[in-house]
């Protein structure tokens, strides 16, 4: 005889692949987790080209019995169109989905979670609720753009406080044949992984190499949350010293299992042109390939030094996806001193 315990402990959770869409649309609309106005199939477009975003699946006897959308965008975690086979609930897969997406925003860094339901689903926030979850007063606004169509007076254009961002996304996706790249011979060098390091001198080398780059991102990091993704030993941290004094960083993120990303890269504003740009990036990806990846990957953007995009590509990366947003310049809102 099966039990329900048996039955959830076949709920087997993983990323949705493209095979999964036909079977993940038929589940969302027979949970009724769409709104007239959704456009499915290309959310699961964007989620898929996303960084930091995942469609979650849950497979029971080869049966799709559930799935949800998952991202996070730097600060909070959002979980969207979690849904359960009507056929088969009863047995804790939503509780199951909902709990793997947290795990999966906490990894990233993600303080809290929101959970978006239709409105009217009183069965829905009465199940987010007993989860721990709150309702908060607020409205949900959309408005849809036509293509190539402008808002007129829109906040979000350039200026008036804020940026346009043009993101370059590159990745290798096999081991690539480098020149032997060489440290300048008047430096002597060291490359030390920093084990778990302590938030304070992470946050020194993540300011000191990012400000003139406007990197804003764990600046706006509690240290608690920060501090959990240093501990994880599937993020590593390296410091090239020049001569004693820290010249810069690389970080490999391999929490993404058969993916590696080149999380951060770059040099100490005094030390660059001197030629430990290279030699570090070189480095770093070697030791990347050393995990025998399927992928390495790694995005820069219009406001790095403009010869790091050059760079990649001398060393192999290949440029696969471009994107454009929109964001409060950080040197106004205070997360960068002006």
């Amino acid at each position: 005889m099966t039990t329900r315990d048996d039955e959830l402990s076949d709920l087997k959770i993983r990323p949705a692949e493209a095979a999964d869409d036909e079977a993940l649309l038929a589940l969302w609309r027979a949970a009724s987790v769409l709104s007239e106005r959704d456009d499915p199939r290309a959310d699961l477009k964007s989620f898929r080209a996303a960084s930091d975003a995942e469609v979650l699946v849950g497979a029971q006897g080869g049966k799709l019995a559930a799935g949800l959308c998952v991202a996070f965008d730097g600060g909070r975690g959002s979980i969207y169109n979690l849904a359960v086979d009507p056929a088969q609930r009863g047995f804790g897969y939503g509780r199951r989905m909902l709990r793997f997406a947290e795990r999966w925003l906490a990894e990233r860094g993600a303080e809290s979670a929101q959970l978006l339901i239709p409105a009217g689903r009183l069965e829905a926030r009465r199940f987010c609720e007993h989860l721990g979850y709150g309702a908060e007063p607020r409205h949900i606004m959309r408005r849809r753009l036509a293509e190539g169509d402008e808002a007129p007076g829109a906040p979000g254009a350039p200026g008036e406080g804020k940026l346009e961002v043009a993101i370059t996304y590159l990745e290798m996706t096999e081991r690539p044949r480098l020149p032997q790249v060489l440290h300048p011979a008047q430096t002597t060098v060291a490359l030390l992984r920093a084990h778990n390091p302590p938030v304070p001198f992470y946050r020194f080398l993540y300011d000191t190499v990012g400000e003139p780059w406007l990197w804003y991102e764990r600046r706006l990091m509690a240290d608690a949350a920060l501090a959990r993704i240093l501990e994880d030993e599937r993020i590593e941290v390296y410091v090239l010293y020049a001569d004693g004094a820290p010249a810069g960083f690389a970080e490999l993120d391999r929490r993404r299992g058969a993916e590696i990303e080149l999380a951060y890269f770059g040099m100490m504003p005094f030390f660059i042109g001197r030629g430990l740009g290279r030699y570090l990036l070189a480095w770093a990806i070697e030791r990347a390939w050393s995990y025998e990846p399927k992928r390495l990957w790694v995005n820069t953007c219009n406001l790095d030094h403009p010869k790091a995009l050059p760079l990649y590509q001398q060393l192999g990366f290949k440029p696969y996806k471009q994107e454009k947003k929109i964001i409060d310049d950080p040197r106004l809102t205070g997360v960068i001193p002006a």
